[in-house]
């Protein structure tokens, strides 16, 4: 059964009734080339599990479980359930849980679950994925990397450089946990429903050590978040936005750390991001 066929998933919506859920955003991948570029750049191994979050009617997890040792499928929505059942009930290394994954302690599956390395894929609707990136990262998930498709706007701000306009707290956020690959391009006219919007596959690779080294990662993102809240401030304006931190703790820090005080949060890199939170937690 070929489940990224139109003429396939049009059978299944028959049979069980299925309407595509908006509020969902739901929109299955109809072309086997991406999904044989997803599987290729997660490479999925036969001692790997992999974690699905989002699988649809199954199309990635077919292919997934042909590879992997394990394969443990994340599905928000109850009636797509017994559709999975049917799809994916000649492969029994695969494991469909009926939850909503932002209420899910993801470590606790891997940690009851896993065999070799974890693997974490997906297909996430626009509206849920900064908060589900943000999760597995701020739960220092136990994963070796993060495999998804994603609008291409966010991804554009994922892999973002200092100095581009797309560059932001997501940016620094996700650079800071993870090397990031693009994996492929997916044209809005290989999903049904065809979506408004073009995506992206994006590879999370993980970092063993974070991209920079600070002394108190919690006022790390707070200067983060601070410097981006206020894009058109200057570094010496928007910093005084975190608590406890005066003009004075922010003038001093930045000569400290050797960054003009009229700079701003979408000129600096991690490392002098890096540099600022731990000059600024000196004088705490």
């Amino acid at each position: 059964m070929k489940l990224y066929q139109q003429s396939t998933i049009r059978e299944i919506k028959e049979k069980y009734g299925f309407k595509f859920s908006k509020n969902l955003g739901q929109n299955f991948l109809t072309d086997k080339n991406i999904i044989d570029k997803i599987i290729e750049g997660t490479q999925i191994t036969h001692k790997d599990t992999v974690i699905e979050i989002g699988p649809g009617i199954g199309v990635i997890t077919a292919e997934a479980a042909e590879k992997a040792k394990k394969v443990i499928a994340v599905e928000i929505d109850k009636t797509l359930i017994p559709i999975l059942d049917y799809t994916l009930k000649d492969f029994g290394n695969v494991k469909i849980i009926n939850e909503d994954v932002l209420k899910l302690d993801i470590n606790k599956i891997i940690e009851g679950e896993h065999q070799g390395d974890v693997k974490i894929i997906g297909n996430l609707p626009y509206y849920i994925t900064t908060p589900i990136i943000m999760k597995l990262l701020e739960e220092d998930v136990k994963a070796e990397s993060i495999t998804i498709m994603m609008q291409k706007e966010v991804a554009d701000r994922i892999k973002a450089s200092p100095g581009n306009k797309a560059y932001g707290a997501l940016s620094v956020a996700v650079q800071y946990h993870c090397l990031v690959e693009k994996i492929a391009d997916v044209p809005k006219s290989v999903f049904v429903p065809q979506p408004n919007v073009d995506s992206v596959v994006l590879k999370l690779k993980i970092r063993e050590e974070k991209a920079v080294e600070v002394q108190n990662k919690k006022l790390f993102f707070e200067c983060v978040r601070a410097g981006f809240g206020q894009r058109r401030k200057t570094l010496l304006n928007s910093l005084q936005t975190v608590q406890g931190i005066s003009k004075d703790i922010v003038s001093s820090s930045l000569k400290a750390a050797g960054i003009e005080p009229g700079r701003r949060a979408e000129t600096l890199s991690l490392e002098e991001f890096g540099k600022i939170s731990n000059e600024v937690g000196k004088r705490l």
